[in-house]
């Protein structure tokens, strides 16, 4: 890898990955790691490009973040983990856990999509005129290239086949909220897609785990409990 990722880590048992969602970081995920470290080696990681981590100089995709990923672990001595993706987070675990389904031990899936027809059209225009223009200015302006390359990722990525969503092997939980910005019928397609998914919606947005955190934790730790 040509960065070091920065993360927070709490806990000392069982390794349990959080990622994050766009232009955030693994502060997110505070009061997961503080509900689940007296059972898991909770480790929150800022993306490439994102937080307290690095740009660097590989690609800044979809695909490059569960290729970070797999390097992160092999760096840290973790062969297996739970992992909890959220947003674009739960598009890098999707890609992460197809190539590498012998990494993960149970996979938790959080707003995530197969590609950008997956947001619902309110969300996706201003997301999609935002690029554009960011992108208009990335020459001129660093500021704006960062806003291309964040955008971005929500315009071009990711890009998962339904069909290779079967090279999922590990346990799955697929969560979402009752209003989320991802479609409530793609969200299905996923689950459905996932061989021998459990599919839970709750009341709430797309930034349920960290807005309604009780209801969102009890239903990952009720998942885990059956997968232990």
């Amino acid at each position: 890898m040509d960065i070091t990722l920065y993360y927070q880590e709490k806990g000392k048992q069982e390794p349990f990955i959080l990622l994050h969602g766009n232009g955030e970081d693994g502060s997110y995920f505070k009061k997961q790691m503080d509900y689940f470290s007296d059972r898991y080696r909770m480790i929150a990681l800022d993306t490439r490009g994102h937080g307290k981590s690095p740009r660097g100089i590989m690609p800044f995709t979809i695909e490059q973040f569960s290729c970070d990923l797999y390097d992160f672990m092999t760096a840290l001595e973790i062969s297996k983990a739970v992992i909890l993706g959220f947003s674009d987070g739960a598009n890098i675990a999707m890609k992460f856990a197809m190539k590498y389904p012998d990494r993960v031990k149970a996979l938790i899936l959080n707003g995530g999509n197969l590609n950008p027809k997956g947001v619902k059209r309110t969300t996706q225009i201003p997301i999609e005129i935002g690029y554009k223009i960011a992108k208009r200015f990335a020459q001129k302006s660093p500021d704006a290239k960062k806003n291309a390359e964040m955008l971005g990722l929500m315009v071009n990525d990711p890009n998962i086949e339904q069909s290779e969503l079967v090279k999922i092997t590990a346990p799955t939980l697929v969560i979402c909220g009752r209003n989320d910005m991802i479609k409530e019928s793609h969200t299905k397609e996923i689950a459905g897609r996932i061989p021998h998914a459990k599919l839970s919606i709750l009341k709430g947005d797309h930034f349920i785990a960290n807005k309604e955190a009780e209801a969102f934790n009890k239903e990952v730790e009720d998942f885990l409990q059956k997968v232990r």
